[in-house]
């Protein structure tokens, strides 16, 4: 029983540390080529390096992450080619979801949605791009959630984990625009039209793909 509660505890802190490694990676705390040793995170958590070292194993499958020689663990620079690929799977994923989210969605639904894309406008004109970046996840899986597809809700979290992160790089840039294509969004799916939602949301994440690649372009 002592082992179990000793290994609980030990799953608890590791689960713990790399929720917080993610959130530091996503929202740009530690930004793209940033070097992570282990003893710099152990201390900035607060914890000992063997959390860590199974943290940064996860987060380098993640693809946040890369290994490299002589420096160890270092945040990784979105590639232009995954970025393509990232949302060419995202723009499968939000079409489903959105002509679902229409045949579905109750006037409830309509209104969260709704606050999101407000709250998402106050956060751009305040310029608060890591509330607009979470606002932003929050609108989409709000969206997959209304769709009732469970399979929609497994495979998106992964997705979401970069999309956001992706998102977030570029949100100085991409914000003004973002927020209103989510009202045109929204207003499909409010009409109950699933063609008109569909094409939305195409259109949306067209704009975001384009946004983002031409971001990276321009870091290069």
């Amino acid at each position: 029983m002592e082992s179990q509660t000793i290994g609980s505890a030990h799953l608890g802190l590791r689960d713990q540390v790399l929720a917080e490694l993610r959130r530091r990676i996503v929202d740009g705390d530690y930004p793209p080529g940033e070097r992570l040793t282990e003893d710099r995170l152990a201390a900035d958590f607060g914890v000992s390096r063997n959390p860590v070292r199974e943290a940064l194993r996860v987060v380098e499958a993640d693809g946040l992450v890369t290994m490299a020689p002589r420096r160890g663990a270092v945040v990784a620079t979105p590639d232009p080619k995954a970025v393509a690929d990232l949302f060419a799977v995202r723009a499968g994923l939000e079409a489903v979801a959105a002509r679902l989210a229409a045949e579905r969605a109750t006037p409830q639904d309509v209104t969260r949605l709704r606050d999101l894309v407000d709250a998402a406008r106050r956060a751009t004109d305040a310029a608060d791009f890591s509330r607009v970046a979470e606002l932003n996840s929050d609108l989409h899986m709000s969206i997959i959630d209304i769709s009732g597809n469970r399979w929609l809700s497994t495979i998106s979290a992964a997705v979401y984990l970069h999309v956001h992160w992706i998102f977030r790089i570029t949100a100085a840039h991409r914000a003004p625009h973002s927020w209103s294509e989510h009202t045109h969004l929204v207003d499909a799916i409010a009409s109950g039209d699933g063609d008109a939602a569909e094409a939305a949301a195409h259109a949306h994440v067209a704009a975001a793909t384009a946004a983002a690649l031409e971001n990276l372009a321009a870091a290069d």
